[in-house]
């Protein structure tokens, strides 16, 4: 036969075989469009109309800006927490560990996708054989080969499909729990920072007080030199001089632990944040109004509950993975290439080599484990079910719990507030009657103990109200989407994903 005929023959067997696997493909295909196992569907959890806590102190039913929700620090006209947002968004450990997962899983995601698509390898060698018979004839042969092996898994019951689909959920997940990162840094930053100025204020209130504690001391120890009084009223305004100075010592140990958090949480050293927030400013103080929204916009916003959502999403993607075990998977495999046993003939047209074919396997018979496996990935898609309804019903219970704290620690504070200014003008009038003798030592005693605990209580009632405030703004979930310029997070891939990384440090 002619070199001619028999290439014209191999490329006929070629163009059969073809034409023979592409109608396995197709009939495959055909046969396997849906996959295996449950198809998600989103659940919709059971939530109240409105919240049972009575609206106060400012709190207003409605729906809120996103822009303001996002963005609640500004709320607070302070430009220094301003600044320690922007540096937390920039610096914290946590948040830059939290979008590593997301490479990760974005990564896992490609593994899964790479299934999808047939696999290709090259490989080369050069064997040289040397044999003895049994007469002493000694023969030595040589073989050189080169090609490409190609495999193609068919999904045809959706195994591949459905991991992708778990790997894509999971993703999903990981963004999520950035966002969950980012709305607890920045609770995190605001919390710790007003309670840098509560205790400057503390301090503040409590170095005043000594102030005047001082002078009535002097003026006691001066009358007792003098003859005028006893020892007595001498002892007890020490007493109660030397009682306010112990407090300063606790008080400076708090505040420096607050601004070493704070440092912390900008992925700064301990310490870098004492000169710079040494000067003292006040108390943020509230909006006149704080727009709380309704549960149903509450559970769409928190990252927590949505990224427990897309862990039941791939939970449930996971028993389709499994249920695929239970049935054949089909490969095509091919392979082209040269072989020879000459180097000086191994690039010559007669050396091509060349096999396709289909392959079937199935495991038939493992024990029940792929069936117990079956078991297992559905008690999974049930308990992450449970968690889902878990984190609605904590998400729930949050916003309810600070609604109440909020309202109820301001009508403290405006009693505090009272209070403070009645034992202001107490303790001034019970001196003046001192010095002209209408009362005893004890009753100016009374009166500046009054004082210091309550302005001590005022200024930690501050501090509270505002802490509720962030409290409350977390608990609604505020704090990431703009941040992100996303509506419906995409769809993971690297482009999205890369854009959000990218906002996140600005």
């Amino acid at each position: 036969m002619m070199p001619a005929q028999k290439d014209k023959r191999m490329k006929n067997m070629l163009g059969s075989l073809k034409r023979r696997s592409l109608s396995i493909i197709l009939t495959l295909a055909l046969a396997g469009c849906a996959a295996v196992g449950p198809d998600y569907t989103r659940v919709e959890p059971q939530t109240p109309d409105e919240w049972h806590a009575e609206l106060q102190g400012g709190l207003t039913a409605g729906s809120m800006a996103p822009e303001t929700l996002a963005h609640w620090w500004s709320t607070l006209n302070d430009s220094e927490l301003d600044s320690l947002v922007t540096r937390a968004v920039k610096g914290n450990l946590d948040l830059k560990n939290a979008r590593s997962r997301i490479r990760e899983a974005r990564a896992l995601r490609g593994i899964s996708k790479a299934g999808l698509f047939p696999a290709l390898d090259a490989d080369a060698s050069a064997t040289k054989r040397r044999s003895r018979e049994n007469s002493g004839t000694e023969t030595e042969s040589k073989l050189y080969t080169a090609g490409f092996d190609a495999g193609w898994e068919l999904d045809v019951f959706g195994g591949v499909r459905r991991s992708v689909e778990a790997a894509q959920a999971s993703l999903e997940a990981t963004q999520e729990e950035l966002y969950n990162v980012l709305v607890s840094l920045l609770a995190e930053v605001g919390l710790n920072y007003v309670e840098v100025r509560t205790f400057q204020a503390r301090l503040a209130v409590t170095e005043a007080n000594i102030k005047t504690q001082q002078e009535t001391y002097d003026l006691n120890r001066s009358r007792y030199q003098a003859g005028v009084i006893d020892e007595l009223p001498v002892q007890q305004s020490l007493r109660i001089l030397e009682t306010s100075r112990s407090q300063i010592p606790a008080l400076r140990t708090r505040l420096e632990a607050a601004k070493n958090r704070l440092a912390v949480l900008l992925g700064e050293q301990p310490g870098k944040l004492h000169r710079e927030l040494a000067a003292k400013r006040p108390i943020p103080g509230l909006p006149k109004t704080v727009v709380v929204g309704i549960p149903a916009e509450t559970l769409r916003q928190r990252p927590d509950i949505r990224r427990a959502e897309r862990n039941l999403a791939a939970q449930t993607a996971r028993i389709g993975l499994a249920t695929a075990d239970l049935y054949p998977k089909f490969r095509l495999f091919g392979t082209i290439g040269l072989e020879s046993l000459s180097g000086k003939d191994f690039f010559e047209w007669a050396s091509r080599t060349w096999s396709i074919g289909p392959g079937v396997s199935w495991n038939i018979f493992h024990g029940g484990a792929i069936r117990q496996n079956i078991e297992v990935q559905t008690a999974r898609q049930e308990q992450a079910l449970i968690q889902y309804e878990a984190a609605v019903l904590k998400a729930l219970e949050e916003v309810e719990n600070v609604l109440v704290a909020y309202a109820k620690e301001q009508r403290r504070r405006e009693s505090l507030a009272k209070a403070a200014t009645a034992a202001q003008r107490a303790a001034l009038v019970a001196q003046d009657q001192y010095q002209v003798g209408l009362v005893d030592f004890n009753t100016v005693l009374d009166a500046q103990r009054a004082l210091l605990i309550l302005q001590d209580e005022l200024n930690q009632s501050n501090g509270a109200v505002i802490s509720n405030l962030v409290r409350l703004y977390k608990a609604l979930g505020g704090g990431w989407k703009p941040l992100f310029k996303d509506k419906d997070l995409g769809n993971g891939s690297k482009k999205d994903l890369a854009k959000q990384e990218n906002l996140v440090r600005e």
